[in-house]
């Protein structure tokens, strides 16, 4: 066989593998688990750190002021040194709705050492805690919450005995470009922490979505988040990893409740989102990024290279490798295509999404290397930590 029927063949075996070896990363069926009405509700606290939300915070915050939950709950707003108003606004916002009570901080710049998130979370958290809440929902500013969402998220964590209830947000998906590169952000996460194997206890893998993380406050407290973890800029996974190597049960799962009003109407917004921690997420490792590339490319690009050119060429079994491939990968893309409510023709088209995202990668490393790092909201950490293996 030629070269190019061999990459074929072997981007052909490791989707074989990828389709039944990988946690069955492609199905979408990993929902909130088993609930049960309780006797007895515990108190909640949720904590939004916030750095100028104003553009998306009249429609996050009055959701999370309408929550119907049976006990006691409260929000706080940890204002992150916004320059537009969030902090008034939430104020504002709160004496027209009514609704949860709600409390605003403003913690001041970051110490060094500190990302910015996690010091509004670490204020947050220490402010929350002193009326002792039994459970924690941290949630992003831009998440938009059902009225049952904090209901359903503390009666899932009850019934199943789970320290950490995370649930990937839905991205919003409206214009072009997120029609094409949101989906498949979620679908290359599964594949990288397949929710099954986080999911199963005892499991090395851990994983959460920063978005919406229902966590237990003494799971908290014996995790040491989020002072352990407090250069991630991965932080999510950093805080499940936290969490779970301290004893505590994770679960991770698709949102049927939970939204992302964030908008990324463009390709450089989309860019900014994924390029700002990509290379975090490799260490900065140069041989991990090295070994990411070339698998992004047998993976995602010899498939349609192998097909089109073996055609092309009358090579009939880099052809037929290429196109099974394909073939594979298409089909492993249309649940998450089901379940963003997109159109199934999309599905082909995910070797191009998957260049972007090599590129995006490799964008990453670039700015890391120029000593950019990670910038987001004004802010730019020159070398920030991956998430820690503990």
């Amino acid at each position: 066989m030629s070269a190019l029927a061999w990459i074929a063949v072997i981007s052909l075996a490791a989707w074989g593998w990828l389709l039944v070896g990988q946690g069955f990363f492609w199905r979408t069926d990993q929902r909130l688990p088993r609930r049960e009405p309780l006797e007895h509700w515990p108190d909640v606290a949720v904590v939004v750190p916030a750095r100028d939300e104003a553009a998306v915070l009249s429609v996050s915050l009055p959701s999370l002021l309408a929550q119907e939950y049976p006990g006691r709950a409260e929000i706080v707003l940890v204002d992150d040194g916004s320059t537009d108003g969030t902090a008034d606004l939430a104020r504002a916002l709160s004496e027209r709705l009514g609704g949860l009570p709600l409390r605003v901080v403003s913690p001041g710049e970051p110490e060094p050492g500190w990302t910015g998130k996690l010091w509004a979370l670490r204020h947050g958290i220490a402010l929350a805690r002193e009326r002792a809440p039994e459970y924690l929902l941290l949630t992003d500013a831009d998440i938009a919450h059902k009225p049952d969402s904090l209901r359903e998220l503390t009666a899932a964590a009850r019934a199943n005995g789970l320290d950490l209830v995370s649930q990937m947000a839905r991205l919003r998906v409206a214009s072009g470009w997120e029609r094409l590169v949101v989906p498949a952000f979620v679908y290359f996460f599964a594949q990288l922490y397949p929710f099954r194997w986080v999911n199963k206890a005892g499991a090395r893998t851990a994983a959460a979505a920063g978005g919406c993380v229902l966590l237990r406050t003494e799971a908290a407290v014996r995790a040491g988040v989020p002072e352990s973890i407090r250069q991630a800029v991965i932080d999510d996974v950093s805080l499940a990893r936290a969490v779970r190597s301290s004893g505590g049960r994770i679960w991770l799962g698709l949102a049927e409740r939970v939204d992302s009003v964030r908008p990324y109407p463009r390709l450089a917004d989309l860019w900014t989102m994924v390029s700002r921690s990509a290379y975090a997420q490799l260490r900065h490792n140069p041989l991990l990024l090295a070994g990411t590339v070339a698998g992004l490319g047998v993976l995602y690009l010899a498939a349609p290279v192998a097909l089109l050119v073996g055609a092309a060429v009358h090579d009939t079994a880099a052809a037929w490798a290429g196109g099974l491939a394909w073939a594979v990968m298409t089909g492993t893309y249309l649940p998450m295509l089901r379940y963003y409510r997109q159109p199934l023709l999309l599905a082909p088209l995910l070797p191009f999404t998957a260049s972007l995202y090599l590129v995006m990668t490799v964008d990453s490393a670039v700015q890391h290397y120029r000593g950019r790092g990670a910038a987001w909201k004004g802010r730019t950490y020159a070398r920030p930590e991956a998430a820690p293996d503990r």
